[in-house]
C-alpha cells in the first residue's frame, strides 16, 4: 500500500547475494523495543502505521550509493537498523511485535517498517545501507530463501560491528580467506534462518573500508564502482582485498589505480601498500613502473643537464625563474631531493668554471678598443653589459648551490685567483665592473653569516683580492642592486673580517676608515665591526702591558 509521504519500503527481489548489513556499535544490546526478547535477529510483523522515511545515512567512509539499476537483484531491506549508541528506534508505540510473513516461492514480500530514530547527543559515525532502498514490484516476486545462507558478523577494534547476510557461494569464489573460514564453520539450528551459516571476523582496523570490499565482490561492474570511490578509497579497498585474498578484487583495483592520476598522499599510501605486500608482477608492473624508475640512477646527469640548461639559456625572464625552480629541487630541505649523495662537485665546478670563462672573455672584449673587437661587438645578439650580467647572474646561482650542497670551499680559492678579472677591473667602466662585486658581494655574505667555512689563510686571501674592488663599486651596487641586500652586506663584511687575526683585520679597517672619509655612503658602513676590532685590539694590548709590567 503506498505511504502517505510517497515512499514505500523495499521488496526482496529475486536472485539476491547480499543483504544489506546493520551496524551495531556496542557489544551490549540497546534498550530497544527491537531487541527487547532476544539479542538475536528477530521477525516481526509490519506495523499497523506506515513509518516515516529514514534519513540519509552520512558515514564519511563510503562513498556514493550506487543506482537502483546496478543492484538489481542484490538484497532487501534489514527491517531492524541500529544506528548508533544512545539512540532508539521505535516502529509503533501502538503496536506490538510480531513475525514476519513467511517467504513462499511465488508470493510477495509484505513491505517492511524501516525505523527512524531521534538524533542522540553525541552518536558515533553511521554506516550506510548497501543495498539501495527500491518501491516494491508489482508483479511481487518473491526471493528463494536459500540463497542468503549465511551470517557474517564484523567487529572493529572500535567496539562497532557490521552484521552481513550474504550469499557464500559468491563471497566463496570471490575470496580464499572466507573459503576456508566457511568451510571449517558449523551451522547454527538455532538461528531464525534454519540453513544459515555464521562467520564472524574480529579486530577490524577499518568497518567501512572492509564492508566496501565485500560489496565489490557483488558487483558485476567494478570498473564504475571504484570510478565512484575515488583513488584514494581503491588503495584501502586494494589492502583489504589483499589480505582477505580477493583476487579480482586486486585486479580490478590495481587497473583502476594505474590509469588514474595521483597525488602525493596517494603516492606514498601506495609505496606503503607495495613496501608491505607482494602483487603478481603481471597485473602490478605498471603501477610499479609509475612508483620506482627501473634501471640505474639517472637524477644526477639529468640535473647536471638541467643547470647547463639555464646556464646557457638566452631568455632573461624564463632563465631566472627556471634558476628558482632547479634550486628548489636540488635544496637539501627539498621533497624532491632523496639523494644523499647529492650532485657530483667536479661537474658542477666544470660548469662554474665555463661560466668564469666567459667572463673573462667578456672583460676582455670590453678593456680591448680594436676595430675588431668593435666588429665582434656589432655582430653580438646582446649588448656587453647585458652578456656579462648573464654570466654573473650564473655564477652567483651555482655558488648558492654550491654553499647549499656544502661543497663551496673551493670556490673561494677559485674566486680568489682570479688575478686577470682583478687586473681588468681596474681598466673597465663603472658600469661593467661592479657585476665582479655582485659575485664578491654574495661570497662575502656567505663567510660572514657562517654558512661557508674555510680555513684562515683561504679567507684572507679572497679578501685581499676583493676587499678594494668592494669598495669601489658599493656606490653603484646600491643604485643598482638586483636584489642585493645591502644591510646584510654591509655586516657580513664587517663579520668575515673579524674572523681574521688581529693583525691582518688592522690593515682591512685601515684601508675601509680612508676610503669611508672620504666618500661617505659610497662606502659600506663597517663602523660596528671596526668597534669591535678596536675593543678586541685594545684589551690584548691592555693585558699585554700589564702581564709585562708585573
Amino acid at each position: 500500500m503506498a505511504d502517505p509521504g510517497g515512499w514505500r519500503s523495499a521488496p526482496r527481489p529475486k536472485n539476491s547475494g547480499l543483504r544489506r548489513a546493520w551496524c551495531c556499535p556496542f557489544g551490549a544490546a540497546h534498550r530497544s523495543p527491537d531487541r527487547r526478547s532476544s539479542p538475536h535477529y528477530h521477525h516481526h510483523e509490519p506495523p499497523s502505521k506506515p513509518p516515516q522515511k529514514p534519513p540519509p545515512f552520512a558515514g564519511g567512509s563510503f562513498h556514493g550509493s550506487p543506482s537502483p539499476s546496478n543492484k538489481l537483484g542484490l538484497g532487501i531491506i534489514d527491517p531492524r537498523r541500529i544506528l548508533s549508541p544512545g539512540r532508539v528506534s521505535p516502529i509503533d508505540s501502538d503496536a506490538p511485535l510480531g513475525q514476519l510473513p513467511e517467504i513462499a516461492d511465488a508470493a510477495s514480500i509484505a513491505n517492511a517498517a524501516v525505523e527512524s530514530e531521534p538524533e542522540s547527543s553525541d552518536p558515533l559515525p553511521k554506516e550506510r545501507s548497501l543495498v539501495p532502498e527500491r518501491p516494491v514490484a508489482e508483479n511481487g516476486a518473491g526471493l528463494k530463501e536459500g540463497s542468503l545462507d549465511l551470517r557474517l558478523s564484523l567487529k572493529g577494534k572500535d567496539g562497532r560491528c557490521l552484521v552481513w547476510e550474504l550469499d557464500s557461494e559468491v563471497l566463496c569464489e570471490s575470496s580464499a580467506f572466507f573459503a576456508s573460514m566457511v568451510l571449517n564453520s558449523g551451522q547454527n539450528v538455532s538461528d531464525a534462518l534454519a540453513d544459515c551459516r555464521k562467520i564472524e571476523v574480529t579486530g577490524v582496523e577499518d568497518l567501512g573500508v572492509f564492508g566496501e570490499t565485500i560489496e565489490l565482490m557483488y558487483e558485476k561492474d567494478a570498473t564504475r564502482w571504484l570510478m565512484k570511490a575515488g583513488i584514494s578509497r581503491a588503495i584501502d579497498v586494494l589492502e583489504v582485498s589483499s589480505t582477505i585474498m580477493f583476487d579480482r578484487g586486486i585486479t580490478s583495483c590495481l587497473k583502476y589505480i594505474e590509469a588514474v592520476p595521483w597525488s602525493e598522499k596517494d603516492e606514498e599510501k601506495l609505496k606503503s601498500l607495495f613496501a608491505r605486500y607482494t602483487f603478481d608482477e603481471a597485473i602490478s608492473q605498471d603501477v610499479l613502473a609509475r612508483l620506482f624508475p627501473r634501471g640505474p640512477n639517472q637524477s644526477e646527469v639529468l640535473a647536471l643537464q638541467l643547470i647547463r640548461s639555464v646556464a646557457n639559456g638566452t631568455n632573461s625572464n624564463a632563465r631566472k625563474e627556471m634558476q628558482f625552480f632547479v634550486s628548489g629541487l636540488l635544496s637539501k630541505s627539498s621533497v624532491y631531493q632523496k639523494d644523499p649523495a647529492g650532485l657530483n662537485k667536479e661537474s658542477l665546478y666544470s660548469i662554474c668554471q665555463s661560466c668564469l670563462n666567459s667572463l673573462v672573455e667578456l672583460f676582455e672584449e670590453a678593456s680591448n678598443s680594436g676595430p675588431v673587437n668593435q666588429m665582434a661587438i656589432t655582430k653580438a645578439t646582446k649588448p656587453l653589459i647585458e652578456r656579462v650580467s648573464k654570466q654573473v647572474e650564473n655564477i652567483n646561482w651555482l655558488l648558492e648551490i654550491l654553499v647549499d650542497k656544502q661543497m663551496a670551499e673551493d670556490f673561494v680559492c677559485l674566486w680568489a685567483r682570479q688575478d686577470g678579472l682583478i687586473r681588468m677591473h681596474g681598466m673597465a667602466s663603472p658600469m661593467v665592473r661592479y657585476e665582479l662585486s655582485r659575485i664578491s658581494a654574495s661570497l662575502f655574505i656567505a663567510l660572514g653569516r657562517g654558512r661557508l667555512q674555510c680555513g684562515g689563510n683561504m679567507r684572507s686571501s679572497v679578501l685581499r683580492a676583493w676587499f678594494g674592488p668592494m669598495l669601489v663599486d658599493f656606490g653603484w651596487l646600491q643604485r643598482c642592486s638586483k636584489g642585493l641586500d645591502m644591510r646584510m652586506l654591509e655586516e657580513s663584511l664587517g663579520q668575515a673580517l673579524l674572523t681574521l687575526p688581529l693583525k691582518q683585520q688592522q690593515s682591512f679597517f685601515e684601508e675601509w676608515f680612508r676610503c669611508f672619509v672620504c666618500h661617505g655612503t659610497e662606502c659600506p658602513n663597517l663602523g660596528k665591526a671596526f668597534q669591535v676590532w678596536w675593543r678586541r685590539s685594545f684589551a690584548v694590548r691592555s693585558s699585554e702591558a700589564h702581564s709585562h709590567a708585573s
